[in-house]
């Protein structure tokens, strides 16, 4: 490895030695390239309902200059957020110690969590595509519908804008990965259109120099981490006159992944998972979508939109490990899984001037699920996997933002929901109420208040191995408070606590193996953070956020699971008037507990390592600024760390580039 770091240094000078060319790209301050059409509008004139919330927004540039790849590396560094990686083969996403399946993930307003579990896998969303992605952590409007107990990812895509531009990319690194990438856009008058595409693949990604191979783990790259994704993405608009706009969106995901087995095999470390030999051996995704926004008069306009999100997978669970056998071992299977999500959305919006803006949201979502073929429940003995089943979710929700005064802003909504499904129908309600003060000009002061919930999805009800139709709705109840405070030197500092109440959070239940609901858990924390652009040419941020859970449901278990309770980030980026480009970030993650399986007696409780990453990423233009080349690091320690017991992550990785504008 040392002759990795020095290829790191070389890459380093190299970089500043290269000719210096005039920077002729423009600055991206407008949203002239951003398409809005499908996005889900929360905020009028004024203060509105975002200035009570905690959103942070992640632009394309910011994307660019990190080298992020998908989603969860574009996010990884926001405070509030912890990704997993385990025995899935999938990055989790959890917001302030709520896991995926209580964040809704949205792509110009199409929910993207799967109809089984209402989880997703951010790996298979480029970022090529992406002009902005807004987080909000904690209190949402309402206007998202149900399910955000943590919070809201919101993905904005890019649109054409006038005339025709393009963009040409390949990379490459550490164990001869690839990544191939593509764009092509532009606009009239009256129409726009963008088109992406993109195809990666590796064999695995390589592990750190500190592991200590085990008996099912050797050193060097993670066994059955490999992966193939390619997607094909676009949107299309058309505007017929000044008060009509019209919009296409459609996507196109297929791959195929392994899924790492536990490091450690060994059947009396209490902590261990059961190794599994799992693959995901194909996978596709198809999405559409068709959005209209009118302006019925001045101050009317409806914003509607269908859609239909679906996704077909192979999941198999092999009983050996070299991935071809089926018949030897009970719990392999064969399953062929399809899920889809058909929706329709109308939201209607009432801009009254002085006495605020009403917002209607009204929606109907029907969730599906099949499931097919063989499970292995003795050797050369099977039964049959399947199952179909469906249920569906109609919402309304009502949100008025007000100004009574000058730098006071206030919201207040109500959401009602009702999920119909075979054995019953059930209905509960959101609210939300939210007020924020400029108490000078440079001083922001806010807080908010929401009762949340999110209905069982169909895997926790109707799962063959652990589903359970009795589960009850999960509801929460957040209160936040902060202040913002901008200093000189375009310094903007900010402070916020919250506070929140979970009930009946779904879980399984290791004693009987079924789904079922926990009786309380608490997270309390707070997240500073700060940012720094100094002539815009060097950009500092830096965060800490500290989460304090506690699981009153089950005894032994003080803190929840894999959640941690210190994460600090510190970021930079300089761009150099030659045209050379740096950027650097750190994350820390520490105070991280897991407890035993396979219902120990009494339960046992330790502690991951507390680990921290270094990235670095350098990048040059060239050819008159028609090219750029870039070099990165990742993990440039080659740290050994674990997000889960048993499930190594990834050590150093070296990776190389160019990118064409056409």
């Amino acid at each position: 490895m040392k002759q990795n770091v020095l290829l790191v240094l070389c890459i380093t000078v190299i970089g500043g030695l290269l000719p210096c060319q005039r920077n002729l790209y423009a600055a991206e301050g407008d949203r002239s390239g951003v398409y809005t059409l499908g996005e889900v509008v929360v905020s009028g004139q004024g203060p509105g309902v975002q200035s009570t919330e905690t959103i942070h927004t992640v632009t394309a540039e910011d994307i660019r200059s990190s080298g992020a790849k998908t989603l969860d590396q574009a996010i990884a560094l926001l405070p509030g957020i912890n990704v997993r990686n385990g025995g899935e083969g999938v990055p989790r996403i959890d917001i302030r110690g709520f896991r995926t399946r209580h964040v809704v993930l949205l792509l110009d307003g199409i929910p993207m969590n799967s109809a089984f579990d209402q989880q997703f896998d951010p790996s298979i969303i480029p970022t090529e595509n992406i002009a902005e992605i807004k987080l909000t952590t904690g209190a949402s409007s309402v206007l998202y519908g149900q399910g955000g107990l943590g919070g809201v990812i919101n993905i904005i895509t890019k649109k054409g804008t006038t005339g025709v531009q393009g963009v040409v990319a390949g990379e490459s690194g550490d164990h001869a990965p690839y990544l191939v990438r593509g764009t092509v856009s532009g606009a009239t008058d009256r129409y726009n259109f963008f088109l992406s595409g993109s195809s990666a693949k590796s064999d695995g990604y390589p592990l750190s120099n500190g592991f200590k191979p085990t008996s099912e783990q050797g050193s060097g790259y993670r066994r059955n981490s490999d992966n193939e994704k390619n997607s094909v993405f676009g949107t299309i608009g058309f505007t017929p006159n000044k008060d009509l706009a019209l919009g296409l969106t459609f996507n196109y995901t297929q791959g195929s992944f392994g899924q790492p087995a536990s490091a450690v095999n060994d059947p009396f470390d209490p902590f261990a998972a059961p190794v599994k030999y799992a693959r995901v051996d194909d996978f596709s995704g198809v999405l559409v979508q068709l959005a209209a926004d009118y302006a019925l008069t001045d101050r009317l306009t409806l914003r509607g939109w269908t859609f239909i999100n679906q996704r077909d997978e192979r999941d198999n669970q092999y009983d050996n490990s070299n991935f071809n056998s089926f018949n030897l071992a009970a719990g392999s299977f064969q399953e062929h899984v399809t899920t889809s999500i058909k929706g329709i959305t109308l939201q209607p919006r009432f801009e009254m001037g002085s006495a605020g803006v009403i917002t209607l949201s009204l929606a109907a979502e029907r969730d599906s699920w099949d499931n097919s073929g063989p499970l292995t429940v003795a050797a050369n003995t099977f039964t049959s996997l399947a199952a179909s089943r469906s249920l569906g979710i109609y919402s309304a929700g009502l949100e008025y933002e007000l100004s009574p005064l000058p730098g006071v802003g206030v919201v207040a909504g109500y959401g009602h929901y009702l999920q119909t499904r075979d054995e019953l129908h059930d209905d509960d309600y959101s609210l939300l109420a939210g007020v924020s003060y400029d108490l000078t000009t440079e001083t922001r002061l806010k807080a908010s208040f929401k009762r949340n919930i999110r209905f069982p999805a169909l895997g926790d009800l109707y799962d063959p191995s652990k589903g359970n139709p009795q589960l009850a709705t999960e509801r929460s109840y957040s209160y936040e408070g902060g202040v913002e405070q901008k200093l000189p030197h375009n310094t903007l500092l900010g402070v916020t606590g919250f506070y929140t109440v979970a009930n009946n959070l779904i879980q399984n239940d290791q004693a009987t193996g079924r789904n079922t609901n926990l009786a309380e858990v608490r997270f309390a924390g707070v997240e500073l953070t700060s940012s720094t652009v100094l002539a815009k040419k060097f950009l500092l941020r830096a965060s800490y956020a500290h989460l304090y859970s506690e699981d009153r449901s089950r005894e032994g278990r003080e803190q929840q699971q894999y959640t941690p309770g210190d994460k600090a980030t510190l970021e930079g980026k300089y761009d150099f008037d030659c045209g050379l480009s740096s950027y650097a970030s750190l994350l820390y993650v520490g105070s991280q507990y897991f407890y035993t399986k396979n219902n120990v007696s009494p339960v046992q409780k330790a502690k991951l390592t507390d680990y921290s990453l270094v990235n670095l990423k350098l990048s040059q233009k060239v050819l008159d600024n028609k090219a750029t080349i870039y070099f990165g690091v990742n993990n440039l320690f080659d740290e050994n760390y674990e997000t889960s017991y048993g499930f190594p992550q990834a050590g150093r990785f070296i990776y190389g580039g160019v990118e064409f504008r056409l």
